[in-house]
């Protein structure tokens, strides 16, 4: 029988013309380092074992009695190497999941504006609903579960499988059914082009201090760029102290984490390290460029990867404090390599570790301040209802 790989997915459900849009299993939250392509395997041929697979594929495709797909086959054959790996992050990207990935973390896509999430054998369910987007203004809320699309029951579907669905309809307007305190709710969402909102900042004004309040949805290509621009403005207009706000944040580039983390931290403190099966290496601030007001972050349990490395750099190397709940827990890294122009790989390279040395992978970062979520969840979060963020700035005003 085949051992099912656990799986814990995060997918933003965006629409490139004409392929599947996935978005890694999280990635569970996901770092990403990118490399190059993969290079020129023909040297390994004489390996034995290759030989076996080789002969194996030629019995089949020119013996079996039906007709084989032979790139079906191949993939297969690829897809259970990941399977023997037990890894739920190392994953076989093909054509449509590789654009995915790489436009999601872009920022722009076809889609209809939300994040969904399947956890092991439970349901799909919207985490994010992107502010603006087609699914916002139909009304649908983080924390619904999906259970069809345009009347196609979701049971027994996997992210991947409800991504296609919405792909492969004819009319742009989707029809997407919803379980919410166990009513079931219908909407029609149009499916259109969009732009993944990063970064949103405001400022408070509380006991005489002026708190800045920065968002971080997702770790893109240019979030420390974006996260640089804000925080510019929110000094400019006499920000006394920072919150950061890591909630529902699985990740992204490694790279976006370490160029925040560097603004703040003094140079040559430990950022995170990284734990291979050959060596440990730890990565420090080499910018010269450091703050000195107080920051909290806020995370919760869908705060996860790039969100914990940035997070745990700020509070060991910064003296950052943490306010929310335990996060997600996800201690690994993965690195992606062409495999040809159409298909990718994503596998694990390393541990991460915490500036103390730690790995927090199943575990998490407890916060330092811990208080749970009082609003319903999927509730857009404002100051006026959001008592994890009133809980942050009172503990920063002090």
């Amino acid at each position: 029988m085949k051992k099912n790989k656990p799986t814990f997915e995060l997918w933003e459900v965006i629409l490139i013309a004409f392929v599947t849009s996935i978005i890694m299993s999280v990635t569970t939250g996901y770092a990403l380092f990118t490399s190059g392509r993969i290079k020129n395997c023909s040297t390994l041929t004489n390996n034995e074992h290759l030989g076996e697979f080789i002969s194996t594929y030629n019995s089949i495709v020119t013996e079996y009695y039906k007709e084989v797909n032979e790139e079906g086959l191949i993939n297969a054959a690829i897809n259970g190497m990941m399977d023997y790996l037990d890894d739920p992050y190392t994953t076989y990207l093909n054509e449509s999941s590789k654009n995915a990935l790489l436009e999601s973390l872009k920022g722009k896509y076809q889609g209809i504006g939300i994040e969904i999430l399947k956890q092991e054998e439970g349901p799909i369910q919207i985490v994010t609903v992107f502010d603006d987007s087609p699914a916002a203004i139909a009304g649908l809320k983080a924390g619904d579960i999906l259970k069809s699309i345009n009347d196609i029951d979701l049971a027994d579907k996997s992210s991947e499988d409800a991504v296609d669905i919405i792909k492969k309809s004819e009319d742009k307007n989707i029809k997407i059914t919803v379980s919410r305190n166990e009513e079931l709710i219908s909407f029609v969402v149009e499916r259109k082009t969009l732009y993944i909102p990063v970064i949103e900042e405001e400022l408070f004004e509380v006991n005489n201090q002026k708190v800045g309040y920065i968002r971080i949805s997702k770790f893109s290509e240019t979030v420390g760029q974006q996260f640089a621009e804000k925080l510019k403005k929110l000094e400019e207009q006499g920000m006394n102290n920072l919150i950061i706000d890591l909630r529902n944040n699985t990740g992204g580039y490694l790279k976006g984490s370490t160029d925040i983390a560097s603004m703040f931290i003094k140079e040559g403190e430990i950022i995170y390290s990284l734990q291979t099966n050959l060596n440990k290496k730890d990565y420090k601030d080499e910018t010269g460029e450091k703050k000195d007001y107080k920051v909290m972050i806020l995370i919760n349990k869908n705060s996860a990867s790039a969100s914990e490395v940035l997070a745990a750099a700020l509070k060991y190397s910064y003296g950052a404090k943490l306010v929310g709940v335990t996060s997600y827990g996800k201690g690994k890294v993965q690195q992606t390599s062409e495999v040809s122009d159409k298909t990718m790989l994503k596998y694990t390279t390393a541990k991460w570790l915490t500036p103390m040395g730690n790995c927090i992978d199943g575990v998490g970062l407890n916060p330092d301040v811990n208080v749970e979520l009082s609003i319903e969840e999927g509730t857009t979060y404002s100051y006026e209802i959001d008592n994890q963020l009133q809980t942050a700035i009172q503990e920063i005003t002090k």
